[in-house]
């Protein structure tokens, strides 16, 4: 059996891949192994279980309750509420963990189980694996060691969660958003109620599009992964810019008033800037990943920032941002980390961010994002190769030594495995999209050559 955690809990087709059955197994190793880890301290312990619209949500939800409190864990439901909610929750209200059932930007078909441990953090590596072989075990025949009497768990619905966690994100505002209009595309996901909630009592004059779930139209056509209803909304509203999460709403892009793309990276270095005018940019650090686009690294050094990049995965900028403090990160997907206020990719609070500047400013969305030029990024896939000799094949390495000195310190060159599929991405950035073309199509050759 292959893993099942992935880089953001476990996923797949619901009721095919991801069963009742599972979902209540996993629920279950997942309180004996952090009662083991010794995470409840002695007390009968609690988790935070939300989930997004999807349809299958609502049996998965009903498995991962009966599973928590069969094993002897008091469960708060607070209902279809984002990602980052669930994670604020986890540590506001002090639980031992929390649980959210999303497929994030996945097609309404899949959904997702994602662990959080106290705090609101996401598990290590280890705790997954840990979980992963209990419930392994004990799918194979080995007992659950089951409490009975008073020592079950108890299952209670708050409805505060909502209300608590808007006035967390009012409360961490840095200017309020009184003269801004907005377009808010909610991909018919968990946020369409929390975020033209929190951004109307920000001040903000607010559209709504894609903010009418019914558990089956979640991410279709809208989001953070379709932007072109947004474009079309603010072209429409004449608003400042547009807003777009995705399904659980820890992402967050945005749309400028003329209709331009503004993704993770620019949001990234308006943020930054904005962080360091009121010194909340601790040791004038951004943390992002490879990916990010080559101009976000020269704007960061023209301002005098420093930009420290880590492996492709919110996970893996989070780990650098607490190991070191940092308190900026995220990726060019949108996902967006202000370790101050949140424990994980926010994008209400990210929005609420931008849209702040925006207004603190008077400047355009347009403008603020002009900080930084994306370079021409060109990624070509290369399927069919033995992707585990990327890093030792004498005849590939010398063909990138090449292109970086064709390219100059305006271009760089990015090769890496695909971590689930056989193949390689080619990643070529250049001041010039036909030279990016031109070297990736090059690599891309010399790594069907050397790998095929």
């Amino acid at each position: 059996m292959g893993r099942l955690f992935g880089t953001d809990g476990v996923r797949g087709v619901a009721n095919a891949d991801l069963t009742a059955e599972m979902a209540l197994g996993l629920s279950v190793a997942a309180a004996h192994v952090l009662a083991e880890a010794g995470t409840f301290e002695g007390h009968k312990p609690v988790a935070v279980v939300g989930r997004d619209p999807r349809a299958s949500g609502e049996f998965l939800e009903a498995a991962v309750v009966a599973g928590l409190a069969s094993a002897g864990v008091d469960v708060r439901c607070v209902g279809v509420l984002p990602t980052p909610a669930v994670a604020y929750l986890t540590g506001a209200l002090g639980a031992d963990l929390g649980v959210m059932l999303s497929a994030s930007h996945n097609a309404m078909p899949d959904n997702g189980i994602k662990f959080f441990a106290r705090g609101g953090h996401k598990l290590a590596d280890e705790l997954e694996d840990k979980i992963e072989t209990v419930y392994e075990e004990h799918r194979t025949g080995a007992p659950w060691d089951r409490p009975t009497g008073a020592g079950v768990g108890r299952v209670t619905s708050y409805d505060e969660g909502f209300d608590r966690y808007v006035g967390h994100l009012l409360d961490v505002l840095p200017h309020r958003l009184d003269g801004v209009k907005v377009v808010l595309d909610e991909a018919h996901g968990a946020a369409a109620r929390v975020s033209p909630e929190a951004f109307t009592r920000a001040g903000a004059e607010v559209v709504t599009i894609g903010a009418e779930p019914d558990g089956l139209n979640i991410n279709d056509g809208c989001g953070s992964t379709h932007l072109d209803l947004l474009k079309a909304a603010v072209a429409e509203h004449g608003a400042d810019l547009g807003i777009a999460h995705d399904g659980d709403a820890d992402r967050c892009l945005a749309v400028d008033h003329e209709g331009n793309e503004i993704d993770g990276d620019q949001i990234l270095a308006v943020l930054a800037l904005a962080m360091r005018e009121r010194s909340a940019l601790r040791a004038g650090t951004v943390v992002a990943t490879v990916m990010s686009n080559l101009g976000f690294k020269l704007a960061l050094e023209r301002e005098g920032l420093k930009l420290v990049q880590t492996a492709v995965g919110d996970r893996y900028v989070l780990e650098e941002m607490r190991e070191h403090g940092y308190a900026l990160g995220g990726e060019q997907s949108g996902h967006v980390i202000i370790l101050d206020h949140a424990t994980t990719g926010d994008g209400t609070l990210t929005g609420l961010m931008l849209a702040a500047r925006v207004a603190q400013t008077g400047r355009t969305l347009k403008d603020l994002a002009s900080v930084m030029e994306r370079l021409p990024q060109v990624l070509v896939n290369v399927p069919d190769v033995d992707k585990s000799r990327v890093g030792t094949s004498a005849e590939l390495a010398t063909a990138v030594s090449e292109a970086e000195r064709e390219l100059g310190s305006t271009g760089r060159v990015l090769l890496r495995s695909s971590g689930t599929e056989p193949l390689v991405r080619v990643m070529v950035e250049a001041a010039d999209i036909d030279q990016a073309r031109s070297v990736a199509g090059r690599l891309a050759d010399v790594v069907k050559s050397a790998l095929g």
